[in-house]
């Protein structure tokens, strides 16, 4: 009897431990990748300009952490704007109380998806969009594993010949940023684009492949979204829901 008391009061010690150790604060590190609807283009109205959250940084353009806030990227600074960052890391936050959540801008606006391989240079933005991206999640790595990545680019892609190819090409892409981060479970989430252009359906019904087609992914719909007029960029109120559409998108792969 002692003896089973004894084991009894040991499973529930061992219990207890493992609860305490599950809820010790962790950091997140995610990654924001794409074109310009990553990047974000909404406008920075007094209503977006000081939002931030306590558990939510950002890596800047200087390689330094700091409170996230709108606009996350300086792909173009003059351009820049509400983009759907912010609110992952936020919903992210909400969700996990204990934990900070590291955001790591890398979205270059403009560049069609073979910018997004090593060595290749966009004249545009003077920047290697995949290269420059990798050394952000290297410094990134110093701080910890990286969690997931969020994807937002095809805009630049929509038409049948880039279309065409763009499986094969995001595909790849995953792998590599699997490997560069040590993870091959990597969860990687994309985004529609926006369904206010008859051309983006080229890359929007890729993009609905790809949970199929490539493991620990998932894809989160554009729908209802507006764009800011221009019938490219999403409108400030869009791209901060579709942040939070990102964050359960990418709850669905981690929770796995």
């Amino acid at each position: 009897m002692k003896y089973l008391v004894f084991v009894a009061l040991t499973l529930v010690c061992f219990s207890f431990r493992l609860k305490n150790l599950s809820e010790k604060p962790r950091k997140q590190i995610y990654l924001l990748m794409g074109q310009s609807n990553m990047a974000g283009r909404g406008a920075v109205t007094a209503e977006y300009k000081n939002l931030q959250y306590d558990r939510v940084l950002m890596l800047n353009a200087n390689n330094e952490w700091v409170i996230a806030k709108h606009p996350l990227h300086f792909d173009k600074p003059k351009v820049a704007g509400v983009g759907p960052g912010l609110a992952f890391g936020a919903a992210l936050a909400d969700v996990f109380p204990k934990d900070t959540i590291y955001l790591v801008p890398c979205a270059v606006g403009g560049t069609s998806i073979v910018k997004w391989e090593s060595g290749a240079f966009d004249k545009a933005t003077n920047t290697h969009p995949y290269d420059d991206a990798l050394l952000r999640i290297k410094e990134a790595m110093k701080l910890g594993e990286i969690n997931g990545a969020i994807w937002l680019q095809g805009e630049s892609d929509s038409n049948p010949k880039s279309a065409a190819v763009y499986l094969e090409k995001l595909t790849a892409l995953i792998e590599r940023v699997r490997k560069e981060t040590n993870n091959p479970n990597l969860p990687f989430v994309v985004g529609e684009l926006g369904q206010f252009r008859d051309n983006y359906k080229l890359i929007n019904e890729v993009i609905h492949q790809i949970p199929q087609k490539i493991k620990f992914t998932g894809y989160v719909t554009s729908e209802g979204l507006t764009h800011k007029g221009d019938t490219t960029h999403f409108d400030s109120p869009s791209a901060t829901i579709y942040g939070a559409r990102f964050a359960k998108g990418m709850l669905k792969l981690i929770k796995k």
